[in-house]
């Protein structure tokens, strides 16, 4: 291939490698002394939109929740009562018998000072793993990254299950990979077109070599994906919406040995400022279903003490509903930990404190960031201080 037509096909590239949906640059590393059986994941769900947690893990012996949710609160004769002051929202019943097991987990009042109320800004700060005020580029699964490559980066080791890739998987030298689809990803990538670009030296070519090394990672990763994942699958049964089909990947990329330590999904949105309770009954049945097969999966597989779900949202709900039997954006919010037996400490599931808000939002006690470093630390096994730029103390753990 000549200059004149390399620089023609590079004109093209450059569109043509965004038309696949799931293009971004990869990230590998592998793991010394671990395989992927034995090889500890972390699972992220991300509950967009700001869910109500007071609507989710209920204080139904609470007057003033009542008091201020006529129309919203759950009455106490639906609740799923845990003690004698939380229970969960009815929705969530599948997940009552993990709970009672050990592998389901709360954490109430998480948050971080001086809160935004702004989905976007809000998202970024747990994204990143920023003070309210910083604004940073990286996010903090990326400098995880960042931290674990040595410069023999293989693709494919944090896996976001969708067409785009979040901010929280966006390191400075690597990045995870998008894919909803690996059998999708893997026949768009195997165009021949895109092929015989990939194997073309474009170091010479400075301006067009970073776009041209990322799509012959994307293609090494997708041969890799599909070579691994076309094996026979789960036969554990899944529920057929959106966040069913996303843990069953998932699964099926453990159950393979896919060589990735972090999975990433979406689910949501949980924007209720009108009509509330039928959207998130359903968000919360369509969670509560997919979490119950994945785990029952995981356990069939011999793999559930080897897997941490952690289950966020970006910011709670106003405590008083609004006018239109919806809740507003809020501060505080309730945090999940599913899988292996990782007991926080009874003081970290407390009832959040109607009396003393901040605004009419719920305070927050526990700062998110100490959530990320007892699963850097005790989970994924590498300094938290280097990747979220300074020591935060971590969870009591039982």
């Amino acid at each position: 291939m000549n200059r004149k037509e390399f620089l023609r096909q590079s004109a093209l590239a450059t569109v043509g490698t965004w038309l696949i949906p799931d293009f971004v640059k990869a990230y590998e590393q592998h793991q010394l002394g671990q395989t992927p059986s034995s090889r500890k994941t972390l699972v992220i769900i991300q509950f967009s939109g700001g869910n109500d947690g007071l609507n989710t893990i209920i204080p139904y012996r609470n007057d003033i929740y009542y008091r201020e949710r006529p129309k919203l609160a759950i009455p106490e004769g639906k609740v799923l009562k845990i003690n004698d002051e939380l229970a969960f929202h009815p929705a969530l019943e599948k997940l009552r018998r993990w709970y009672d097991d050990g592998r389901f987990s709360i954490l109430n009042n998480v948050g971080y000072p001086n809160p935004d109320r702004s989905h976007f800004r809000s998202m970024d700060i747990w994204h990143t793993a920023s003070n309210s005020n910083e604004y940073l580029k990286t996010g903090w699964i990326g400098r995880y990254l960042d931290s674990q490559c040595s410069g023999q980066c293989q693709p494919y080791q944090a896996l976001e299950i969708d067409d785009q890739l979040s901010l929280s998987m966006k390191g400075d030298q690597v990045k995870g990979l998008a894919v909803s689809d690996p059998k999708r990803l893997y026949n768009q990538t195997q165009n021949s077109f895109y092929q015989q670009l990939a194997r073309v030296n474009h170091e010479e070519y400075e301006n067009v070599d970073y776009l041209y090394k990322t799509l012959a990672e994307t293609i090494s990763s997708a041969d890799y994906i599909h070579a691994k994942t076309k094996v026979a699958s789960s036969s554990t049964t899944y529920p057929s919406h959106e966040l069913g089909r996303r843990l069953k990947t998932i699964a099926n990329f453990i159950r393979t040995g896919v060589d990735s330590r972090v999975y990433y999904v979406s689910h949501g949105s949980f924007d209720t400022h009108v009509n509330q309770q039928p959207q998130q009954h359903n968000l919360l049945t369509q969670y509560a279903e997919a979490l119950d097969s994945f785990l029952q999966d995981l356990k069939s597989q011999g793999q559930l003490d080897n897997v941490v779900v952690m289950t966020f949202s970006e910011f709670g709900r106003r405590i008083k509903q609004n006018a239109s039997n919806g809740t507003d954006h809020g501060a505080a919010n309730v945090l999940f930990l599913a899988g292996s037996l990782l007991k926080p400490d009874s003081s970290l599931t407390a009832s959040p404190n109607l009396t003393d808000t901040d605004q009419g939002d719920l305070k927050y006690t526990i700062d998110f960031r100490d959530v990320y470093a007892t699963l850097l630390d005790r989970w994924l096994d590498v300094p938290s201080e280097a990747i979220l730029g300074r020591k935060f103390a971590g969870l009591k753990m039982g």
